[in-house]
């Protein structure tokens, strides 16, 4: 019961940060939304896979992935943007016209 609820919650940030993708007009904030679902989703999903499985082998190598995706995201984001930023895309490219 704990996990499909976890499975849930995750599904409600998924909605929520997609909404927040297309109400944001900056790039920037975009990427900060999208990584931000990304990470939070995940580790809601790995949270709730590791409940379901108890305490065994599964659960261990889930909670390294939850580990490894907790350092990587963030990073990867963080790439992705400084990129952006250096090769001269401005805040304005991303919004509607």
């Amino acid at each position: 019961m704990i996990y499909k609820s976890l499975l849930v919650l995750s599904w409600i940030y998924i909605v929520f940060g997609m909404i927040g993708i297309f109400r944001f007009q900056n790039m920037y904030a975009r990427l900060l939304t999208s990584s931000k679902i990304d990470t939070v989703a995940t580790i809601t999903i790995l949270i709730a896979l590791i409940v379901k499985s108890g305490i065994s082998d599964l659960s261990i190598r889930l909670l390294l992935i939850m580990i490894f995706i907790m350092i990587t995201n963030p990073v990867n984001n963080h790439i992705i943007t400084r990129s952006a930023y250096l090769n001269g895309v401005s805040i304005e490219d991303g919004m509607k016209k």
